[in-house]
């Protein structure tokens, strides 16, 4: 336990340091601050001005030809992955997308192409499989909870109580 001396000799340095800044600085209080000069208000026009990043639709078929602007391709929807001579998983992977920037199925649902690999190292996330050959990852990969050791829930409470303030 602290004595309250200490507490007491803290402030009094703290109280020193204070006014030997101030002394440094060379404000004194009580002294108005220097007055800085007006600058002069800028009349603006009333006008509307065009905003070079704003973009507008064409009128026609003919006038989007002649910008030569077209909308991109979609990308095309892979085909599923066969599916293999083995014993049918059990753990439903349809609504986890393979996240690898190289992998064509990078973004798809439901195609086939993840496994269910366990838990590494006994946690409590589960580990897919890309059978594209892209590697493994987390089936917490771009969520809040990638990456941490905390239970899902603690993590949803500690989330609901800031929000509450």
């Amino acid at each position: 336990m602290v004595s309250h001396l200490f507490y007491s000799q803290l402030a009094l340095c703290v109280l020193a340091w204070l006014f030997v800044m101030l002394h440094v600085t060379g404000s004194e209080p009580g002294l108005p601050a220097p007055p800085v000069p007006a600058q002069p208000k800028r009349k603006r026009s009333s006008e509307p001005q065009p905003f070079a990043g704003l973009t507008h639709k064409p009128h026609c078929v003919l006038c989007e030809q002649a910008t030569g602007e077209s909308a991109p391709a979609p990308p095309v929807r892979p085909d599923p992955m066969p599916p293999t001579n083995r014993r049918p998983r059990t753990v439903d992977t349809s609504r986890h997308f393979c996240p690898h920037t190289e992998c064509d199925y990078r973004g798809w649902l439901g195609r086939n192409n993840l496994r269910a690999n366990g838990h590494p190292s006994g946690g409590p996330w589960r580990q897919l499989q890309c059978r594209g050959g892209h590697g493994y990852f987390l089936e917490t990969h771009g969520t809040i909870f990638h990456g941490k050791q905390a239970a899902g829930a603690l993590i949803v409470r500690v989330l609901a109580c800031l929000a509450e303030g």
